[in-house]
């Protein structure tokens, strides 16, 4: 039986260029910080890969800040950019109803923690924000904003947000976009975007886990979460991972079959409308990721179609969190209009570049037998 992976969103496989690179500098000595012979070696090949990030989102090699993940580039740019504002006497955040966790659980924890005031901008039914909605949070509180977050692309429908609209709109207050799902996908620019901050994570690209990058404005300074060594512009102390940000700048060259895996995504969602004329997808009225659909499966529990997916040998996700076993409807489709009920009758499936025509053919043949028993079991 062939083992199907279509959980691309969540990581996608090393290609080979990032394998290679990780191997070969794994095998150099030398600490990037240190002064000798070896030390500036290794040095060259990390100033080498930030050239490599750089120019593929258009900002300068001093603007891209090397992180462990997306999430620590997140914390970075949300907790440096409100403690800088606040500075100012400006306590207000300002995020998206949608944010990834890596968002939602530090803008919490400011509101905690730190007495920020936390507000949350509504979106569309077809996960898009609402920018009446922002335009009112600012002519409101323009005065009183730290930052403003909002994603690029959400990670469990694909729905590309307007962050040119978004940043326009914001004119001097500081807008941070979390691009980790768009990354080599679809255009990205961080200087025509106009932004302050942006996030990026190598192993949703190919690149290896734990490594990511912060790109921030060169003459933006923010306070440290970590301090030591001062690396990466005193911001994220820490010997750099030179293995890992050199895979990195590999995987970011190498060529995402956009085309190819639209043409998967379409099909399938063809398919899959056709076998069950029920269904919802979820974001399909918006330019969205190419890879990306979501898919509400009324009479079914997500988890118990997880389950007997990964049974018939097919690797996909609900996008939604379970927390010590309880399982909990997603927050993005609850923010779309949802009920819990379907929400929780949502699964993701994720396309990548190493999908294949056979991987479609084969969940289109198992789907019809793990959606009659899923809705049979939720019957009981």
């Amino acid at each position: 039986m062939p083992s199907i992976y279509v959980d691309h969103a969540a990581t996608t496989p090393m290609s080979p260029a990032a394998f290679e690179a990780i191997s070969t500098q794994l095998q150099v000595l030398g600490n990037p910080s240190s002064l000798h012979t070896h030390g500036r070696s290794t040095r060259k090949s990390v100033e080498d890969a930030r050239e490599v990030i750089a120019k593929q989102v258009h900002c300068l090699p001093s603007e891209v800040i090397f992180t462990a993940s997306g999430t620590e580039a997140n914390n970075i740019a949300l907790k440096g950019l409100y403690w800088q504002g606040r500075s100012q006497g400006k306590n207000v955040v300002v995020i998206s109803a949608i944010e990834h966790h890596a968002i939602l659980d530090p803008a919490q924890w400011l509101k905690d923690h730190e007495g920020a005031e936390l507000i949350t901008v509504d979106v569309t039914a077809d996960g898009v924000i609402d920018l009446v909605s922002l335009k009112n949070i600012i002519d409101k509180k323009g005065s009183e904003i730290a930052v403003i977050s909002i994603m690029h692309a959400n990670n469990e429908t694909g729905t590309l947000q307007p962050i040119s609209d978004v940043v326009a709109m914001a004119g001097q207050i500081p807008v941070h976009t979390d691009a980790v799902q768009s990354f080599k996908k679809i255009p990205l620019s961080f200087s025509q975007l106009g932004l302050y901050a942006m996030s990026l994570s190598a192993h949703k690209i190919g690149g290896p886990l734990g490594i990511g990058a912060l790109i921030l404005k060169r003459a933006v300074e923010i306070p440290a979460l970590l301090h030591g060594g001062g690396q990466e512009r005193e911001i994220r102390s820490g010997t750099l991972n030179a293995p890992s940000i050199v895979a990195f700048a590999a995987a970011a060259q190498d060529e995402y079959q956009i085309a190819q895996v639209i043409e998967l995504r379409n099909e399938f969602i063809k398919q899959v409308k056709e076998q069950f004329p029920d269904v919802i997808i979820n974001g399909k009225n918006v330019d969205r990721l190419p890879g990306i659909v979501n898919v509400t499966f009324p009479g079914t529990q997500s988890d118990t179609l997880l389950l007997l997916l990964d049974k018939a040998n097919v690797s996909a996700s609900t996008g939604s969190a379970c927390s010590a076993g309880v399982h909990e409807a997603s927050h993005v489709l609850l923010a779309m209009g949802h009920t819990q009920q379907s929400a929780q009758s949502s699964l993701r499936f994720s396309f990548g570049s190493t999908s294949t025509h056979d991987d479609l053919n084969f969940i289109l043949s198992v789907l019809p037998d793990v959606i009659a028993r899923g809705r049979a079991a939720n019957t009981k």
